[in-house]
């Protein structure tokens, strides 16, 4: 009598890489996720790129200045000089419009100098003419307050965008499988727990794919303007926020899908999703209006949904021992364990559940 093999189920690592990969190939299919990429990383590279050209060619305030005057713009920085041999030529380009001002000799004048306008005095010209003490700070602030805010911006927004975004899509694709009933055939080729981590790795590995891309976009926009300096600076932050990313993608992630299974349809998706969209949302806006601020900063270091944007940012303003990120990412890696540990529970209990929105309570105790 003949027998036949029967095929041996899939090995639980075998299934968690089966749900990944159709994860991954489902998003690289889908033609808005491929433009809305490529729509980001140009944007992204023309913004660094737009940025750095602007610092190289920003010119100064536009005058005309006599000969008898050059000795008082000698040295000023922040002025576009034009020479001109007399005041009446001076006086044709102020009335043009073609400077913003003139700087004249002057006899009669106490400073030796007169300065001519069209219509208004101009304040910025006067100030940089002015004679200022020295000014010696006890305190100096290092970073540039305007590149303090941009990097801020950078790190808030691209955490908020990747997280958002992936988190949204884990949802959506839990709460459609649902109600299609097609998680009923996914759960009896695969366990439960192997399904949720696919999801989850395999949303990990996209987003982390775009944050790589974009740390590159970042480097190679800061090297082709010559920003050099603004690029070590930025370098070891960028790196951290990719580790820190990592780790507290995958713990939204969790989150996001475990509060999915809670619902059977897609309308009732933002009922179990709001807590953690606002969670996502508060690095982005303390990030923005604290960037100047130590003790929140500090705070957000140490906090798991807002240390990979809080750790990074204190690390490029090198408010941060070298301790500091070690201890948060611990921190946040046992969150992470905790998180996926709960949202399986939620997801494997809730997930065959139709009908109505299963409770927390319900879902824990199941």
């Amino acid at each position: 009598m003949s027998t036949s093999t029967l095929p041996t189920a899939p090995s639980t690592a075998q299934s968690v890489w089966l749900v990944a990969e159709r994860e991954i190939g489902s998003k690289l299919r889908s033609k808005a996720f491929i433009i809305s990429t490529a729509i980001l990383i140009l944007g992204a590279l023309a913004l660094v790129i737009w940025g750095g050209f602007s610092a190289q060619n920003s010119s100064g305030t536009p005058v005309a200045v006599t000969s008898n005057a050059s000795q008082y713009v000698d040295g000023v920085e922040g002025l576009d000089v034009t020479d001109v041999s007399d005041r009446a030529q001076a006086e044709e380009l102020v009335a043009a419009g073609d400077v913003d001002a003139a700087v004249v000799g002057d006899s009669s004048s106490p400073l030796g100098f007169v300065i001519l306008a069209d219509s208004s005095p101009p304040t910025d010209l006067m100030l940089l003419l002015a004679q200022v003490p020295p000014v010696e700070l006890l305190n100096p602030d290092e970073t540039n307050p305007l590149i303090r805010y941009f990097v801020a911006l950078g790190f808030g927004i691209v955490f908020l965008l990747a997280a958002s975004l992936f988190g949204g899509t884990i949802a959506q694709s839990v709460v459609e499988e649902k109600q299609t009933r097609v998680v009923e055939l996914l759960i009896s080729a695969v366990p439960t727990r192997a399904l949720l981590a696919g999801k989850v790795i395999g949303n990990t590995v996209l987003a982390m794919g775009q944050i790589l891309i974009l740390a590159a976009v970042a480097v190679v926009g800061l090297t082709v303007t010559g920003q050099t300096a603004l690029l070590q600076g930025l370098g070891s932050a960028i790196a951290w926020f990719a580790v820190f990313f990592l780790f507290g993608f995958i713990l939204l992630a969790a989150l996001f899908a475990a509060a999915a299974a809670m619902v059977s349809r897609q309308e009732d998706i933002g009922s179990t999703t709001t807590p953690l969209t606002m969670l996502i949302m508060a690095p982005y806006f303390l990030v923005i209006f604290f960037n100047d601020n130590s003790l929140v900063l500090t705070i957000m270091s140490y906090v798991p949904f807002s240390a990979p944007v809080g750790m990074p940012m204190r690390l490029f303003l090198g408010e941060a021992q070298w301790w500091e990120p070690l201890v948060s990412l611990a921190i946040l890696a046992a969150t992470c364990v905790g998180a996926i540990l709960v949202g399986a529970k939620i997801y494997e209990n809730s997930l065959l559940r139709m009908g109505a929105r299963v409770k927390l309570r319900e879902a824990l105790a199941a």
